[in-house]
């Protein structure tokens, strides 16, 4: 009975995130914002750093877990449902993200810390739970193209309001339904606490060799690209007249579902390096795939750069958290991943969503959308960053042998 409740509220969380990260980029593109896209993806690693901050000092300290979680997914509900009213202010309509974002962020660290609480196998159940948080994202997607399509004329509902409206009705549901989660009382209350324990600080200066330096760079180079597939990519399919824009980009979440499975027995063969520098390759290979297929708007090799998520994600993103646990002790394993957060989905983000918007827009000229021909220049510059980080890791990182192998963590 726990599990289920458990499964559904990871279902719910990524359905509301999936509904409107993927879809806003071609929603403001339509409303006369094509030149702001890059700002919800900067409002949200903004929202990033903060959560760490609010979850140390307030919500592990004073309330119920699974009270905070529902005040923040009914209050966040709420303000996107206010969004789509402000398009013609274009401050206005990107604050209210923010805000969003602000009580968003901080639910993904409550969710798998009320999980935790509940289960006793961290290795062998969390997974068979989270994963309904990657289904939830599936269904997000394949919801706004064929359900919410249906509705609309053209199909297109990826250009209207309705997958943010989507979002607020599931972050309302999810937050009277997070009430009558178990009672999951503040599991830091009365723990003293500091801005280097939560910054994860502490963690960094236990940690600290050559390797993981080069590792922690690598991590942080490696999101500035990464913010342009977050981005552009649904506007860029919008462009290549892939009508199904949500849908489409479900396929990556599914290929990273089968690679998840994959990674022990590659992870065993392979070790840590191998399996970073091949997720590394990945997203040069995938942006290289874009700036090919652009021109003529070759749909398979679009569809090939989607279905390489899983190995872009899963042996990059979900080694390096095995090399960090693998790294630390018992004493700084929460704060070392938190760090980890804060470094990749924070700073890195934050920068790349900055510099992504700043190269999309010189290229963009007086236009209001990038021809084909233009898209193909746009993504060989991710491309080339991407296979520069590729190469400097290659050349500086060296993993001890205890540090090679390991099992796969829980996400």
């Amino acid at each position: 009975m726990i599990r289920t409740k458990l499964s559904v509220m990871m279902f719910l969380q990524f359905f509301i995130w999936g509904a409107w990260y993927t879809t806003i980029a071609v929603y403001m593109s339509n409303h006369g914002m094509e030149r702001l896209t890059h700002w919800p993806y900067t409002v949200n690693p903004i929202a990033a750093i903060v959560a760490p901050f609010f979850l140390g000092l307030i919500a592990d300290r004073y309330f119920a877990t699974e009270k905070v979680l529902g005040v923040l997914h009914i209050l966040g509900g709420l303000i996107l449902f206010a969004v789509p009213q402000f398009t013609g202010s274009p401050t206005t309509f990107i604050l209210l993200l923010l805000l969003y974002n602000l009580c968003y962020m901080p639910t993904l660290g409550l969710a798998n810390s009320l999980a935790f609480h509940h289960i006793e196998s961290q290795e062998q159940q969390f997974p068979l739970i989270r994963v309904f948080g990657t289904v939830g994202w599936i269904v997000a997607g394949l919801f706004i193209s064929f359900v919410l399509g249906a509705l609309v004329a053209g199909g297109a509902a990826e250009r209207t309001a309705m997958p943010l409206y989507s979002a607020a009705v599931a972050s309302v549901l999810l937050g009277v339904y997070s009430f009558a989660l178990p009672h999951t009382p503040p599991r830091a209350a009365g723990v003293p606490v500091s801005f280097r324990s939560i910054a994860g600080l502490d963690a960094f200066k236990q940690l600290g060799d050559r390797p993981f330096y080069v590792f922690i760079t690598a991590s942080l180079l490696l999101c500035i690209p990464l913010a342009a597939y977050y981005n552009f990519t649904q506007i860029f399919l919008g462009t290549a007249s892939v009508q199904k824009i949500a849908a489409t980009q479900t396929w990556g979440q599914i290929s990273e579902t089968g690679f998840m499975l994959l990674m022990p027995l590659m992870f065993a063969r392979l070790g840590v390096k191998k399996m970073l520098m091949i997720g590394m390759g990945a997203w040069v290979l995938r942006y290289a795939l874009f700036a090919i297929a652009a021109p003529s708007a070759v749909f398979w090799l679009i569809f090939l750069g989607i279905v390489l998520h899983g190995v872009c994600y899963d042996f990059f993103f979900v080694t390096g958290q095995i090399y960090v646990d693998k790294k630390s002790t018992p004493a700084v394993r929460g704060q070392a991943q938190g760090f980890l957060v804060l470094v990749t989905y924070g700073v890195g983000m934050l920068i790349g969503a900055q510099v992504a918007g700043r190269v999309y827009n010189s290229v963009l000229g007086a236009a209001t959308s990038l021809t084909l021909e233009q898209w193909g220049r746009f993504w060989w510059l991710p491309a080339g960053f991407a296979a520069a980080v590729l190469v400097f890791f290659s050349l500086f990182f060296k993993a001890s042998k205890t540090e090679s192998v390991g099992q796969q963590p829980v996400r």
